[in-house]
């Protein structure tokens, strides 16, 4: 008898999360898999024995692409970080994990996340060899923050920067229309990694000007420059918008928005939550210097823009999880699923696997030589890097004016 499949989403959603559980779902369901299991808020939900079937609820070929076209985490999401299995009180865990997956009797277990979901996938795959286990564990790459090592770049990020670069084009046409002085900084998503910001710099086009500075994380930041930079910038023109990581960081190491009196809440993996950088730096240069200033977090918008999904990043989203349901079909377990770019004229793109080891637990940063001599804006490298992957659009289904989704209620 057919083993059946779980499928979990973890982490930050994205706009095209779904697009990879049904890519899961149908290549699992073709490949033989009895039911296809989905954990209700991931492992956190699986361990409170929270889980629904999939084939009860995709039904039909338009349940499907209503999924693929429905931002965010279907199934629910969690931040649950997995204790180390060999101490005595973690191991306690994995086996009520495997106690639950054995009752449901699992063969396949897929996770769609980022860096901290790779390691959950580590762990368990591990524990799994430690205990004779023949279930298979597979990582589907999932991450707006581009910070995935081995892939040349993770589902999530395409859309991401497309909404990034079509919102800075429109901030950039409002921040104009007065002709007085006015600064404009704009916080987008991104702790370590500035990719997103970086992608501030798509929005320079022959009907945009571009944004005047781009600031990332993996350029130590100086307010006392950046104010200065800001003068310099706008004795030339009025009106200057600038795109900052939330993650940017002093020399010292502390984050720019821990210089504001903002309570930051801590998470499971102990990353602090970063929000009032731009709020910090616009009041900052509204003090120093003669202009008025705003402040602009695109915040979860960014994340969750489904109305402007890359068709790139919406099929390649589906095909790693496709992959990944084939890799453990055919035997394969603590990997993930990569994204391998072949070629970028014209632009072609195909999946790998590498073990979890050479993903979970690292980052990918921007190349330093991806930005400029002064660190203000993208060299053409990396606009060849992004372009192709915030190319054509998958129209959502609109009814009565709206985008229809598809949801399970609580």
């Amino acid at each position: 008898m057919a083993k059946n499949a779980i499928v979990g989403q973890s982490g930050g959603p994205t706009s095209v999360i779904n697009a990879s559980l049904a890519g899961v779902y149908e290549s699992a369901k073709r490949r033989g898999a009895g039911k296809v299991y989905g954990m209700m808020h991931g492992v956190a939900g699986l361990l409170e024995r929270r889980w629904t079937v999939l084939d009860e609820h995709l039904k039909t070929a338009m349940d499907i692409e209503l999924l693929k076209r429905t931002p965010s985490s279907y199934l629910g999401s969690c931040r649950y970080k997995l204790p180390d299995w060999h101490a005595p009180e973690g191991e306690a865990v994995y086996i009520k994990l495997f106690d639950i997956l054995k009752e449901l009797d699992i063969g396949y277990f897929f996770y769609i996340g980022g860096n901290d979901s790779m390691d959950t996938i580590g762990k368990l795959a591990e524990y799994g060899r430690h205990i004779g286990s023949e279930i298979r564990f597979m990582g589907v790459p999932k991450t707006i923050d581009n910070d995935l090592m081995v892939t040349d770049h993770t589902p999530g990020y395409g859309s991401a920067a497309k909404y990034i670069g079509v919102v800075m084009k429109e901030i950039i046409r409002d921040a104009t229309v007065y002709g007085t002085n006015y600064v404009t900084i704009v916080e987008i998503m991104g702790r370590n990694a500035g990719w997103l910001t970086a992608a501030a710099a798509l929005a320079r086009a022959e009907d945009c000007e571009g944004v005047d500075m781009i600031c990332l994380p993996e350029i130590p930041f100086h307010v006392d420059r950046f104010v200065e930079k800001v003068a310099c910038m706008q004795a030339k023109k009025p009106s200057i918008v600038i795109a900052v990581s939330e993650g940017v960081k002093l020399e010292d190491g502390r984050y720019v928005c821990e210089l504001a009196d903002d309570v930051h809440a801590v998470d499971a993996f102990g990353h602090k939550a970063l929000t009032g950088t731009a709020r910090f730096l616009a009041n900052t240069v509204a003090r120093r210097l003669d202009t008025k200033t705003r402040c602009i977090e695109l915040s979860t918008l960014q994340r969750c823009a489904g109305h402007l999904t890359s068709r790139t990043d919406i099929t390649e989203a589906y095909q790693v999880g496709g992959a990944a349901a084939k890799a453990a079909f055919e035997g394969h377990t603590g990997e993930m699923v990569a994204l391998k770019r072949t070629s970028n004229a014209p632009y072609q793109c195909t999946t790998e696997l590498h073990p979890i080891s050479e993903v979970a637990n690292l980052e990918k940063k921007v190349p330093l030589e991806w930005i400029n001599a002064d660190h203000t804006d993208m060299t053409p490298e990396f606009i060849s890097y992004a372009m192709p992957l915030i190319q054509a659009e998958l129209t959502p289904i609109y009814v009565e004016g709206l985008p229809h989704h598809i949801y399970l209620p609580e």
